[in-house]
């Protein structure tokens, strides 16, 4: 696995698009992940966090290309999109198009877009503003959309926040609308080599992205993950997760299923280069 503005798996390749920031998002919602605490953690420094235990951290898709396929894992904050719930990430305005161009993706050239649960930093450039309203934005996409994630926000549940609510409306229904969703389950085969990966407990239908490719392992894992001291702290939750229980659960075996076996965990919000391999120290993780 070579890492060239991204990483080879096998045959296919994942290219990171960035969006912003995110440490200083994250770090208060993992209520656990005290600098204090993160400072012990000492192989997260510079990588991860600085020398104090601030966490670094980041907004990101991914454009996986396999075969003749050309698939952006997530679509994260968007812009123009009101979060009044989150300052920091609302009514963005920033470049993430022309960063798609630069990885060589127009819009029109993705074919397939995967939302790995609906959380409105993963879902927000599905759509963009057209004629006064939210329209679709990758207009040749079909969008995967978990069978248990939709039908658990399509209710617009009142424990969940405003802003993910408004996600669901401004980024989610209007694909529906449009006819470009499909429902899969949680394990849907999106090409030979990719597929979901069932991954609840962060949301109820949570999903991460697995690829298989001429005997090489890559997995993304959306919010499963939240930051590489997890590996050190799988107990370390964050105030979002749907069922802390097995939120735990799902990172213990995520990390299980990685660990000394050259596979590339791959972490959504994971400051660049957002990809390790994992080894067992004990009963927890690092990074090799």
């Amino acid at each position: 696995m070579v890492q060239l503005e991204g990483w080879r798996i096998g045959e296919a390749t994942v290219t990171p698009i960035y969006e912003t920031d995110a440490g200083s998002v994250i770090q208060p919602g993992m209520v656990d992940a005290t600098p204090e605490r993160l400072a012990q953690v000492a192989w997260l420094a510079p990588r991860f966090a600085d020398a104090s235990g601030r966490m670094r951290g980041v907004v990101q898709g991914f454009v996986v290309r396999i075969g003749d396929r050309t698939v952006l894992v997530d679509a994260c904050v968007g812009n123009g999109k009101p979060r009044p719930g989150l300052p920091a990430w609302s009514e963005l305005r920033t470049d993430f198009p022309q960063r798609l161009s630069t990885s060589g993706v127009e819009p029109e050239s993705i074919d397939t877009v995967v939302c790995t649960h609906f959380h409105f930093d993963h879902v927000g450039w599905n759509t963009v503003q057209r004629d006064g309203a939210w329209a679709p934005h990758f207009l040749r996409a079909r969008h995967l959309f978990s069978e248990p994630e939709f039908a658990y926000w399509r209710t617009l549940p009142e424990r969940e926040t405003a802003d993910d609510l408004a996600g669901v409306q401004d980024s989610v229904l209007p694909i529906v609308a449009a006819g470009l969703a499909d429902l899969v389950p949680p394990d849907h085969e999106i090409a030979p080599g990719l597929r979901l990966y069932p991954t609840h407990g962060h949301t109820p239908g949570h999903v991460s992205v697995l690829l298989e490719s001429a005997g090489e392992r890559a997995v993304i894992t959306g919010d499963a993950v939240h930051h590489p001291s997890q590996l050190a702290h799988p107990e370390w939750g964050i105030f979002s997760d749907f069922d802390p229980a097995a939120a735990y659960r799902t990172r213990v075996a995520l990390f299980s299923m990685c660990a000394d076996t050259g596979t590339l965990l791959i972490g959504s919000h994971f400051a660049p280069p957002a990809a390790v391999r994992v080894k067992r120290v004990g009963e927890v993780f690092a990074v090799e």
